[in-house]
Formats: structure tokens, sequence, C-alpha cells
């Protein structure tokens, strides 16, 4: 039993995961420091707050509401999606695509409807294998495949 948690354990997947949280969680620190120092006074200096937006509060009945913290944790977040996406996701898409170029295409991964009975079946395919009815190939679908047998 203790065998299969240690293989779990040392797996790739797993190490690969635990350092994209530490370096997740060093990050998030970053933008939110990057936030509370620089973004969140800003704001506070555009909206005739105290300086330090993040100070901000209003008070209701005796209760204290502290609005400015989360309007400083929701600029965070929106400073540390922007970044990630521009800096981790974009470049990631366009290895892949630059990846895949030569990369033989499945001509059955394109999947399309039956005009008869609206069950998915190839782009290729000329005869849908439920309701048996003749259909006509998707032109694009052919073209990806290229050469195919000669039909009977």
């Amino acid at each position: 039993m203790l065998s299969g948690f240690k293989d779990f354990i040392l797996r790739g997947n797993i190490v690969t995961m635990a350092i994209g949280l530490a370096v997740g969680s060093a990050f998030t620190a970053v933008v939110t420091g990057f936030s509370t120092a620089f973004i969140a006074p800003l704001i506070g200096l555009a909206t005739r707050s105290t300086g330090d937006f993040s100070k901000a509060h209003f008070t209701v009945e005796g209760t204290d509401f502290p609005y400015g913290k989360f309007v400083s944790a929701a600029i965070a977040f929106v400073i540390t999606a922007a970044v990630l996406y521009f800096v981790v996701v974009v470049p990631m898409m366009k290895l892949q695509t630059r990846m895949d170029r030569g990369k033989p295409v499945d001509i059955k991964a394109a999947l399309r409807d039956c005009p008869r009975c609206y069950s998915q079946i190839p782009g290729i395919a000329t005869r849908c294998p439920n309701c048996t009815s003749e259909i006509k190939a998707d032109p694009v679908a052919l073209e990806l495949a290229g050469m195919l047998p000669e039909q009977r």
C-alpha cells in the first residue's frame, strides 16, 4: 500500500505540480506587494481617499466595512491573471501550435452531426453508421485527409 503511495508522490506530474504551486504562491506574494505598494495608493489618490485605497472603509451602525482591502485583492487578482495569461498561456499556445504543425492530422477526430439523425459522425463519412443515410463528406475534412481510397 505504501509503495503505491510512494510511486504516486514521486511521479513527475506531482513534483511538477508542487513546484508550480510554490512558484505560484511566491508570484502571488510579489503581485500582491506590487498592488499594495503602487496600484492601491494610485487608486486612492484618484478617488480622493487618504492616499492608500486599501485603508478605505465605511461604518454602518458601528460595524466597520473595509472595502478597500477587497478592491486591493481584486486588483491583485486581475494583475496576476493578466501576467499569467500574457507571460505563460499565450507563449505556450504559440509553442504548441508551432510543435503541432508537422504532425499528421487525425481525420477521424473532426466530427460533425448527421443531418438526418443528428448523431456525431466523422467529417469524412459518406454514410451515417446509425441511420445508414447517405450524406456528402465535409469538403474541409476531405482536404485535410488527402488521398482516400475510392468509395464503393
